[in-house]
């Protein structure tokens, strides 16, 4: 089965053709971005907003992710504006010197700066979509936020988020340690065994 995913992040795409590849599954990487404009105030109605987006310009079915870091101590945040949580006025904005990754941890370690409450959460939306129907599953790791970045792997957040029974941050796993426990490794597993009662029905 031909799957679309609803993004251009090299990252997230490695990770879906890491585990769905193997089992069968064509992962088709866009050959362009598609902006989309995340006007949804959850991660579930932006995940629909890329997959109907991305499904009405390929014509494949199209599995699309919105996920996001949120940080207890500053709850809402990251949050829905994860990825672009360096440039909204929460916090003050914060200068990309290198990249926008960069950015976004520095300001979150500023906020956190000094802060005992450390305890975070990694949340993943996955919304499949294939024209007429479509479902969605949802993932979650908790852990808590380093003082500083360690690991070079991964991407995102991922050098300063160590998940709970670790003193390693995502950064610092292998990629086949951080899927056996990431959020959307969990995800994607439950869309498996969903996908798997559907044969025939978005092919």
């Amino acid at each position: 089965m031909r799957i679309l995913i609803a993004s251009t992040n090299k990252g997230k795409i490695e990770e879906f053709r890491r585990i769905l590849e193997p089992l069968g599954f064509e992962v088709v990487e866009p050959k362009e971005k598609i902006e989309v404009e995340e006007r949804g105030e959850t991660f579930l109605e932006n995940a629909c907003l890329k997959a109907k987006a991305y499904f009405e310009r390929y014509g494949i079915p199209t599995l699309a992710d919105d996920s996001g870091l949120i940080a207890d101590a500053i709850s809402p945040y990251p949050g829905i504006y994860s990825s672009r949580f360096y440039s909204i006025d929460f916090g003050g904005k914060e200068e990309v010197k290198t990249t926008k990754d960069e950015a976004n941890i520095r300001k979150l370690l500023r906020l956190l700066k000094g802060k005992k409450e450390r305890s975070a959460k990694f949340v993943v939306v996955l919304f499949f979509y294939g024209g007429d129907r479509g479902f969605f599953v949802e993932g979650e790791v908790r852990g808590r936020i380093s003082e500083e970045p360690r690991g070079e792997k991964g991407f995102g957040y991922d050098p300063v988020f160590i998940p709970e029974g670790y003193d390693k941050t995502f950064g610092e796993l292998t990629p086949e340690e951080k899927d056996r426990i990431s959020h959307r490794g969990r995800a994607i597993r439950k869309f498996l065994e969903i996908i798997k009662g559907c044969e025939g029905v978005f092919t």
